[in-house]
């Protein structure tokens, strides 16, 4: 099977190999155009591999377009956190960065053409009355009575708006289209706004900025797109895509086609929602590892080569559904199981001493993946005080239960097998010591006389275990469907539970992001924000099941 034949298909592609087969396109050109008003989230990471995998598969290109049409919404924070989450997820621009910006000069020449063609109009109704003067699903809407100006006076009247001779809200730039028309996007859209704000990009050369209707068509015909894609909710708009390029003088009339957004379960993709989050509090920032953001994730131990592989999986097709977040969950875990060395932590730890063990420390090696002989090994020290999992042991316990019960024996990952002989509690009767005895013939082999251990469990050396705050993360969200209801009435109180455990000594050195697997406790990172050699931060990624199918969820 050739290697076009193994790639998916979809009707996108589908599309593009009937346009290079009927010679309408020699190439491709996609472009991903994000507004720099907030983080990346996983539904953008749909579109990057979308468009910046249909680029390299057709050997075109893909530009990188900032759409940034409202200073009052955008920040060079979300420019840079944007290009870094292109880059991580594994893929290139084309050419230099380019941004809606770059255009205003030519925007406003092609704005003052559909005035000067009688096809747009200075309107001074106030942003409420625009509003009403709108219409409905079932009610036509009514001209402006600005609607009937001469040419030289909207020509006038614009570049009055350009020298900023206008109060904010107290007039725009109009396309002159059909007050009745069965699509409300048609119904006179604005093109232009007033907005006395700085740029990032341009600083105050401007206080008219273009609207994102009127800006993203001319942009892509500037830049010779051949297919531009975007999600379902901009299906109408298409009507005014091509309303503005049939109507201008420009020599490139690109295609604008839909998909179905990514909507996941327990997760909101709403910018303004997750900006709500932010500001409010309800998490640590845009990288929070809860949130759906890019970075958050990226924080939170998802790899890029998850994320591309939950893309894939999911397909592209115009069909809108909810994605089940277990199909996310099921990514990250292929990935880490396959790739993430494993460890050993102690989450809620108690002490054991081995009694009849002397005091001479052993260093035991280890396998950092049980199947992958090719990642090596590590030395882990062991001693006769080690910290076990305090879910790890029961005075009684039926034969279900295969850890360390009180008489009986389990065998410590790789290393010995021990036998609980008594417990020590506190005051208020909670274990604080478990006394043991270990067969010192046991290391990493059955018991010589043939008796049978079939508990494992984790454990670390006391004398070298080093203190860690470890992070458990949940989902954010105690419902499937979020943004149907009060999204912030929904927040899962358990969504971040915070164990102040052990680990082994050889993650002094982990570094951020970098994936492990703690023994039999799920997949952790250390965390990118905090953690450091003097104060050790683990981030759960995932757990290693689904628990959430264990309680209902």
């Amino acid at each position: 099977m050739s290697e076009a034949e193994a790639r998916p298909t979809n009707f996108i592609r589908q599309i593009v190999d009937e346009d290079l087969a009927s010679g309408k396109h020699t190439s491709i050109h996609t472009r991903f155009p994000p507004e720099p008003n907030g983080y990346l989230h996983i539904g953008h990471a749909k579109s990057i591999c979308l468009n910046f995998g249909l680029a390299n598969d057709y050997q075109g290109q893909c530009n990188l377009r900032f759409d940034d049409t409202n200073p009052v919404k955008e920040d060079i924070e979300f420019v840079e956190s944007i290009k870094h989450d292109v880059e991580w997820l594994g893929f290139r621009w084309s050419g230099d960065i380019r941004y809606s910006s770059d255009y205003f000069a030519q925007l406003y020449q092609y704005a003052a053409e559909l005035i000067t063609k009688g096809l747009a109009y200075v309107d001074e109704l106030s942003p409420k009355q625009i509003c009403e003067y709108r219409g409905s699903l079932t009610e036509p809407g009514k001209d402006s009575p600005y609607r009937g100006r001469s040419v030289e006076e909207n020509l006038a009247l614009f570049e009055k708006m350009r020298r900023g001779e206008f109060a904010e809200g107290t007039a725009c730039l109009r396309a002159k289209i059909d007050m009745a028309s069965a699509f409300i996007v048609m119904r006179d859209p604005v093109l232009y706004r007033i907005k006395f704000a700085e740029h990032h990009q341009t600083g105050n050369k401007w206080c008219i900025y273009p609207m994102y209707d009127f800006t993203h068509c001319i942009s892509d015909a500037l830049e010779g797109i051949t297919h531009s894609l975007c999600t379902l909710e901009f299906q109408d708009n298409r009507r005014l895509y091509d309303w503005v390029l049939d109507n201008i003088t420009i020599p490139c009339h690109p295609r604008q086609y839909e998909f179905s957004r990514l909507n996941l379960e327990y997760a909101i993709m709403s910018k303004r929602k997750l900006n709500q989050l932010v500001t409010e509090k309800h998490v640590k920032g845009w990288d929070d590892p809860r949130m759906p953001t890019l970075s958050g994730l990226r924080r939170r131990g998802y790899t890029a080569a998850a994320i591309r592989d939950f893309c894939q999986r999911i397909g592209v097709t115009k069909q809108a559904n909810n994605v089940e977040i277990v199909a996310l969950e099921s990514c990250i875990r292929d990935d880490l199981n396959e790739n993430a060395p494993r460890a050993m932590a102690v989450l809620e730890p108690v002490k054991v001493i081995i009694e009849n063990m002397g005091t001479v420390e052993e260093m035991l090696t280890m396998p950092n993946h049980p199947n992958k002989l090719e990642m090596g090994s590590r030395e882990v020290p062991f001693s006769r005080e080690i910290y076990i999992d305090r879910a790890d042991f029961r005075e009684e316990a039926n034969k279900q239960y295969k850890r360390l019960v009180l008489g009986k024996e389990v065998r410590l990952r790789n290393a010995y097998v021990i036998k609980a002989e008594r417990a020590e509690k506190d005051a208020v009767g909670k274990i604080k010591t478990i006394f043991c005895s270990y067969d010192a013939r046991t290391l990493s082999r059955d018991p010589a006389d043939g008796r049978k251990v079939k508990g494992v469990i984790h454990w670390v050396s006391a004398a070298h275990a080093l203190p860690a705050e470890i992070r458990l993360y949940d989902r954010l969200f105690s419902v499937p469907n979020p943004e149907a209801a009060d999204f912030f009435a929904t927040i899962n109180p358990g969504s971040l539970v915070i164990k102040h455990g052990f680990v082994e000594p050889s993650l002094a050195a982990a570094q951020p992001e970098k994936a492990y697997q703690f023994e039999r406790e799920g997949y952790f990172c250390a965390d990118s924000g905090c953690s450091s050699a003097d104060h050790l931060v683990f981030n759960r990624t995932v757990s290693l099941r689904d628990t959430w199918a264990k309680i209902g969820a």
